[in-house]
């Protein structure tokens, strides 16, 4: 029987959605990093953006101003001709009888008047040919039925109501009030906008006649469009014409730093040849020329410190080795003293014994003297070989017992059950956690110290935790430095040498790891070291946490609390402390 194939998952729209969104916060991100580190990308751009405010601000000025003077001026000459349109008209109508009139009006043979002897057909008639097709006429009367006229196609609906209330309130003396942007309505035309200019004339026998002038302005509106235009192609071109321009002039002045940039971080990677060529006597030659002569004396300085050191660590070492031989034997001398002890005065006693413990720590600084001595020339190496980092922990707690009883302080061990492999130095690795432990029971002020070792698939890491002093913040990278103290008044109790934290640090590099402190006053300190389970390998992070789940607890439900209403936290389960 076949096995239906399988259809593939349809995402849905909110995956999409969030799918849309990290492509969007990525591309986000880069434009973000190409904007910071591209120096002329930001000249050109905000040069780009100030250049199209300007030219916008420009060309809205200079565009108003050109409509403004287009504008006025075919309102005046409008004006000014249906003025003296109204004028004739006024005149003629106030001495013609008009149509209603039967005493003066003419009449035709058979008694009735004739439409081609009505004056305003007559005053139409005139004002048509007058107008011709630059304009059009609409005469409206309200107070006879009959008497509206249009001249051409017009449509006399094309005047608002509004602008004809304003026309009736116009005096006998009062100009023409014109009202531009207009649709006016044509017969069998498209609508076009324009200027209506209304008037308003008295016959002679007290008829108001509504007189207005429709100028169509399609002619100016388009050569305005074409101005716009124009002036929208001209800002286009003289934009990209300012940003092309902004470019190469920041490209004269970015490409000498561009290359000043690539020298100085050649030059921080170890080249200390590199060097700028320079051209011309400008200020980037000059900085060229101030780049070549720091770089010149920096290579200097750090030759003769390179020397200097040299000279240091080889007389370390030489004196290291050659105060062996004295050594040795006023070590003989000391322990054949120290064994005959009992038979010396009480004075000469004691004076044996702090001999006998003070050649021991000499002998101990000696030791990491040459061991940190070996770190700088750089020849520590490492006998690497398969271990179980439970019996490295033994072995280094086996050692601490006796100084921890001097102490009264106790061991606490959480070790996994199985075994936890790892290539490392035994040797090293012991030497770092009895550093760590010396410095967890000089400074644990008696209480129990806890070991812990964890792995994962890629490390492993054990952590030394006591429940002492603690450490102040910032103090948890001073702790590695050679000779640190955290209380330079507090003499050594156990008469450590102030090397062992930072050979341990060496260690641990040497090693591909992490060696870390975390510390707090009044909880204690934690180190943690870390360690990659197969050589060579990469560290991406540490099975074990650095700061104590406990502490991390406490500190969690303190912040839980502190956010309840007053009085919520008071005792019961809230009760942290």
């Amino acid at each position: 029987m076949p096995v239906p194939a399988k259809h593939p998952l349809r995402r849905s729209p909110r995956q999409i959605a969030r799918g849309v969104r990290r492509r969007a916060r990525r591309a986000a991100r880069r434009a973000r990093g190409v904007w910071r580190r591209s120096l002329q990308l930001q000249v050109v751009t905000s040069t780009l953006v100030i250049s199209m405010t300007v030219v916008v601000v420009l060309g809205v000025f200079l565009m108003q101003s050109i409509v403004k003077s287009m504008v006025d001026g075919r309102r005046n000459t409008a004006v000014a001709e249906a003025a003296a349109n109204v004028t004739t008209i006024s005149g003629y109508l106030e001495n013609a009888p008009l149509a209603g009139d039967s005493t003066k009006q003419p009449a035709s043979g058979d008694g009735a008047p004739t439409s081609s002897d009505n004056p305003v057909d007559l005053v139409a008639k005139s004002l048509a040919e007058r107008a011709g097709s630059r304009y059009s006429v609409v005469i409206r009367n309200d107070m006879a039925v009959g008497e509206d006229r249009a001249t051409g196609n017009i449509d006399w609906r094309s005047v608002p109501e509004k602008m004809r209330e304003k026309v009736r309130k116009l005096g006998p003396l009062d100009p023409p009030y014109a009202q531009i942007g207009v649709p006016l309505q044509f017969l069998g035309k498209a609508p076009e906008i324009g200027m209506v200019v209304g008037a308003k004339v008295v016959s002679y026998n007290g008829t108001v006649y509504e007189i207005y002038h429709l100028f169509p302005m399609g002619e100016e509106e388009r050569t305005l469009s074409s101005i716009r235009q124009l002036l929208i192609v001209v800002g286009a071109v003289l934009v990209l014409l300012l940003a092309a321009i902004a470019s190469l002039v920041t490209r004269q002045v970015v490409t000498p730093v561009r290359l000043a940039r690539q020298a100085a971080e050649r030059l921080a990677a170890g080249r200390l040849e590199e060097r700028l060529k320079v051209r011309g006597e400008d200020d980037l030659a000059r900085l060229a020329t101030s780049f070549n002569e720091m770089a010149s004396n920096l290579a200097v300085k750090i030759h003769q410190l390179e020397e200097l050191s040299q000279v240091q660590r080889q007389f370390v070492s030489d004196v290291s080795h050659e105060l062996r031989t004295p050594l040795t034997t006023v070590r003989m001398a000391a322990d054949l003293l120290y064994e005959s002890r009992d038979d010396f005065e009480p004075a000469a006693r004691r004076s044996a014994e702090l001999m006998q413990n003070q050649l021991e720590r000499f002998e101990s600084m000696l030791a990491d003297l040459l061991e940190i001595s070996r770190y700088d020339a750089g020849a520590a190496t490492l006998d690497l070989e398969p271990v179980d980092m439970r019996d490295v922990v033994l072995s280094a707690i086996g050692d601490s017992e006796a100084l921890a009883e001097q102490h009264a302080t106790r061991f606490e061990l959480r070790l996994p059950s199985e075994p936890c492999m790892a290539e490392v130095d035994s040797r090293r690795v012991e030497r770092i956690l009895r550093n760590l432990l010396f410095n967890a029971i000089e400074h644990g002020e008696g209480k129990d110290i806890v070991v812990t070792l964890g792995g994962d698939r890629d490390a492993v890491a054990v952590a030394v935790r006591d429940h002492g002093v603690g450490l102040k913040p910032g103090e948890e990278n001073l702790v590695f430095d050679r000779f640190w103290r955290a209380d330079p008044s507090r003499a050594r109790t156990i008469g450590g040498t102030g090397l062992g934290l930072a050979i341990s640090r060496e260690d641990a590099l040497l090693h591909g790891g992490w060696l870390q402190a975390w510390g707090s006053p009044g909880e204690g300190t934690q180190f943690r070291l870390s360690l990659p389970r197969q050589e060579g390998a990469e560290l991406k992070g540490s099975p074990l946490p650095l700061v104590p789940p406990e502490v991390e607890m406490r500190r969690s439900w303190r912040g839980h609390v502190s956010a309840l209403p007053t009085g919520m936290g008071d005792g019961g389960v809230f009760d942290v402390d």
